[in-house]
């Protein structure tokens, strides 16, 4: 220490205030000057920096390796390459369409709420305990899936019975179609053989004891008699027993078939009774939509006809407005028009008039006017919802020059909707930058829009890659095939 604190300065080192360059530039680097500017204050305080380097012998050692560290830090930073200068922006590359101007009617605004294409009551077709309730308020359901389930095990027993019935009267049409077996056929035929024997018999016995009769031998005009009805029952049940095997060799008759046919339908319809029973008694969704009310809950009891759900459909909303007289004649079906939905102020969303009713409210003097649009699904939730409030521009007014840019040339998220005007660069066709232009909505028309705003026909609007431009960025544009200032 004693060493360190009686050395001089070496030659060539420069005292702390002259360390001022930054690899030769002859400016004092920036962080250099920092660091010299921290230190340099609490050494001048002690009255340090500044002084004669004859004088270092009378430093304290801490003020000698302060001075030594500074340095070697001022060197470290001298070194260092200076901070590159940022680099010029990139164009961005976008598409442009071109504004228009054409002659249509103008457009009057009407506010209305957003309305469910369809609304179902859906309600019970026959008494029963609710057993099983399937749904909740604001689920998603498709057509045909259970909402509910009635108690139905008194009717699966009997639908088992006559299922079982079924079966009986479907294998006795079978057993009549198929006809007699080969065992049945030789049965039937031993029977007529044996028949045949005993009528020879009988016939033989009688021919017999009639000679001995005629000759006056010992035989009684009883047993004649009883002879000969021997060979009369013999023979008649030769030909019962030749009947039955011609009966048996042809098979049923074609109208047995038949009522037999009848047997197994009529039981089949039964079970179809049975089923269809059943089958109301599950509450099923008449079409894809959300739930919206329940109406009752596992364990009531519901008569036929009592409501059990309410479903409304959404994949379509209509907007309700209602238009006055004067204006409802200058409506034409199909035609586009442009709806706002305060609450989605971020969508631009069209419609077509779907409907107009011919009658009018006898308080208002109004007619009711549907205008229809698809709506989307989110994580299964719509974005168009019933009840929202909308306003729909209706062309009702009269026929002026009005301004129009492609859709996709609005950019919406804003205070106002924005238009970005490419502002083309003399001499160039394809370079420019972006201008802002905030405008005002008005009609649609197929694939343009009417606004209101510092724009004129001609103009290049950007409708792709517009997004997130700034005023005054650059770029470079390009314009889709088939658009120019006559068809845009």
């Amino acid at each position: 220490m004693r060493a360190i604190q009686g050395e001089r300065p070496r030659a060539g080192l420069p005292r702390t205030g002259e360390v001022r360059c930054s690899a030769g530039s002859g400016r004092i680097h920036p962080r250099a000057r920092r660091i010299l500017l921290a230190i340099q204050q609490p050494a001048d305080q002690h009255g340090i920096m500044g002084r004669d380097p004859t004088q270092d012998h009378a430093r304290s050692p801490g003020d000698v390796m302060r001075r030594r560290h500074l340095f070697i830090v001022l060197v470290m930073l001298a070194i260092l390459p200076p901070r590159p200068a940022p680099a010029q922006q990139e164009p961005a590359k976008v598409t442009v369409g071109t504004v228009s101007e054409q002659t249509l009617s103008a457009s009057q605004t009407f506010v209305g709420s957003v309305t469910p294409i369809r609304t179902s009551l859906v309600g019970s077709a026959v008494d029963g305990r609710v057993l099983e309730f399937l749904v909740n308020e604001g689920d998603m359901v498709t057509e045909g899936q259970p909402l509910a389930q009635l108690r139905t095990s008194t009717l699966s027993l009997q639908l088992a019975a006559a299922r079982a019935e079924r079966v009986l009267r479907s294998e006795e049409l079978a057993e009549l179609e198929n006809g007699a077996t080969r065992e049945e056929l030789d049965q039937s035929q031993a029977r007529m053989k044996a028949a045949r024997a005993s009528m020879d018999f009988s016939t033989w016995t009688h021919k017999r004891i009639a000679a001995l009769f005629n000759k006056g031998q010992a035989v009684s005009e009883n047993e004649l008699q009883e002879a000969l009805s021997h060979a009369q029952r013999d023979e008649q049940l030769y030909e019962q027993a030749r009947a039955a095997h011609q009966l048996t060799v042809r098979g049923p008759r074609p109208e047995q078939i038949a009522q037999a046919q009848a047997r197994v339908l009529i039981q089949q319809e039964l079970v179809n009774v049975f089923e269809d029973r059943i089958k109301r008694h599950t509450i099923l969704s008449p079409f894809d939509g959300h739930v919206t009310v329940e109406h009752t809950e596992v364990g009531q009891w519901v008569r036929e006809g009592d409501p059990i759900v309410e479903v409304i459909q959404l994949s379509q909303v209509d907007v309700l407005v209602h238009v006055l007289a004067r204006d409802v004649g200058q409506l034409k079906l199909g035609a586009p028009v442009r709806v706002e939905v305060p609450a989605l102020s971020s969508e631009l969303l069209t419609g077509t008039v779907a409907v107009v009713v011919p009658q009018a409210d006898e308080q208002a003097r109004t007619f009711p006017v549907k205008v229809r649009l698809a709506n989307q699904l989110v994580e299964s939730a719509p974005v168009l919802k019933a009840g929202m409030l909308a306003r729909v521009a209706l062309p009702t007014g009269r026929e002026e020059i009005m301004t129009l840019v492609p859709k996709d040339a609005i950019v919406l998220g804003g205070e106002t909707p924005l238009v970005i005007v490419a502002d083309p660069e003399e001499g160039k066709k394809t370079a420019g930058t972006a201008r802002l232009v905030p405008v005002t909505l008005g009609i649609s028309t197929g694939d343009l829009i009417q606004v209101t705003g510092s724009l004129r026909g001609g103009q290049l609007v950007v409708i792709r890659g517009n997004e997130r431009l700034r005023a005054g960025q650059p770029l470079t544009f390009r314009q889709l095939p088939g658009r120019s200032e006559k068809n845009p």
